[in-house]
């Protein structure tokens, strides 16, 4: 009698089912109403979204994988902000910035601004000084270049720079607030090397009433600066609503 042998065959394992994710893109990671209402905001910005553009929710749901009802609330809390219009039957669009709203800006700005220079000269250490010189440096060496788009970066840091050294966050936010409508005016504004050399030389006076310690002067120097730069855009006259 021959002995069968049974061999056993080895058991297949159970390759785990993969997991059922709701993955996003990178570009979809915002979920809530602060994210959604900063994706928003950044694109008005940077000029993704311009005045007039109407708002699809659709597609701010599509970019953003926030639920409809967040996009919503986002929307409403940036029409709080200024930043938009909501019309019934129409939705949401940008809003279009009228030569008064931005003659309000710009005296909003001439009064934080204004304090914001004199706190810094008060207020700033060796190093914030040290660093403001040398970007006046880089603004002084681009003045004739004729880059207008670098020049209006480094008036950006500039400002910043100043405002940091302020040491008064209401100020950072309320300013941080005033310049989103009007961050693309703010970099259409040096249109020519006249408009640079003007707004330079505000720089070099502003820079030196700080660096040397100079509240008053710091102070009325930069109120004079945003008050050539609303000038400015007015004699542009290109992106008024009315």
């Amino acid at each position: 009698m021959t002995r069968s042998s049974t061999r056993s065959t080895p058991r297949k394992r159970k390759t785990a089912a993969p997991r059922k994710t709701a993955v996003k893109s990178a570009a979809r990671g915002a979920s809530g109403t602060v994210q959604v209402g900063d994706w928003v905001r950044e694109r008005i910005r940077h000029g993704a979204l311009v005045p007039g553009q109407r708002l699809v929710e659709a597609d701010i749901v599509a970019a953003t994988g926030a639920s409809r009802g967040k996009v919503r609330e986002a929307l409403q809390r940036l029409e709080a902000e200024g930043l938009l219009t909501i019309e019934e039957f129409r939705g949401a669009s940008v809003k279009k910035l009228g030569r008064d709203e931005v003659r309000q800006i710009y005296e909003a700005r001439m009064a934080l601004e204004g304090l914001a220079a004199r706190e810094c000269a008060v207020r700033a250490d060796a190093g914030l000084r040290a660093r403001l010189h040398e970007v006046q440096q880089e603004l002084n060496d681009g003045e004739h270049v004729g880059n207008h788009d670098r020049f209006a970066r480094l008036n950006q840091t500039w400002h910043g720079l100043i405002i940091a050294g302020s040491g008064n966050e209401y100020i950072a936010q309320f300013l941080k607030r005033l310049t989103v409508p009007i961050y693309r005016l703010l970099f259409s504004s040096f249109y020519t090397a006249q408009r640079i050399a003007s707004a330079n030389a505000d720089h070099r006076l502003i820079t030196a009433a700080i660096v040397d310690g100079r509240p008053d002067a710091a102070e009325k120097a930069m109120r004079a600066h945003i008050r050539n730069g609303l000038d400015a855009l007015i004699e542009l006259n290109t992106h008024f609503d009315t």
